[in-house]
C-alpha cells in the first residue's frame, strides 16, 4: 500500500498559497471538519473498495505499524462534495487508548 501525505492538515503553512487551501480547510464529513482533527493521506486504488454503496480502505493497523488491515468506512465519514484533489483520500484517527482505527473522513477518487 502506498500512503502519501496530502495537504489535508498544514501545520507549517507550506500549502497556504495552494489554490485548494481554503477548500481543504473547510472539507467536512458527517463527523465534522476533516483537516482540523486528523492528517489526510492519499491512497492508491488497490487500497480501497466500493461495494453496495459502502467503502473500505486498507490502512496500517496502528500509527507506527507496517501491518495492513481492511477497515470499513462509516457512511457518515464519506465526504459528499466533489473531489477537487482528484485522488482518493482518507483521514484516519489512531488512539493509543482505543485499539480500533476511527475514520474521520473519506473522499473517493477516480475508481467510483
Amino acid at each position: 500500500m502506498m500512503m502519501s501525505p496530502a495537504p489535508g492538515r498544514d501545520l507549517e503553512g507550506r500549502y497556504r498559497n495552494s489554490p485548494l487551501h481554503e477548500w481543504f480547510e473547510n472539507l467536512a464529513s458527517g463527523k465534522g471538519l476533516c483537516c482540523s482533527y486528523a492528517d489526510g493521506h492519499a491512497i492508491e486504488d488497490a487500497d480501497w473498495e466500493a461495494a453496495d454503496g459502502h467503502y473500505r480502505v486498507r490502512l496500517p493497523k496502528n500509527a507506527n505499524s507496517k501491518e495492513m488491515i481492511w477497515v470499513d468506512v462509516p457512511d457518515d465519514a464519506v465526504i459528499k462534495v466533489p473531489n477537487k484533489a482528484g485522488r482518493t483520500m482518507v483521514w484516519p484517527v489512531y488512539n493509543n487508548l482505543y485499539p480500533d482505527i476511527s475514520i474521520r473522513c473519506f473522499m473517493p477518487g477516480s475508481m467510483t
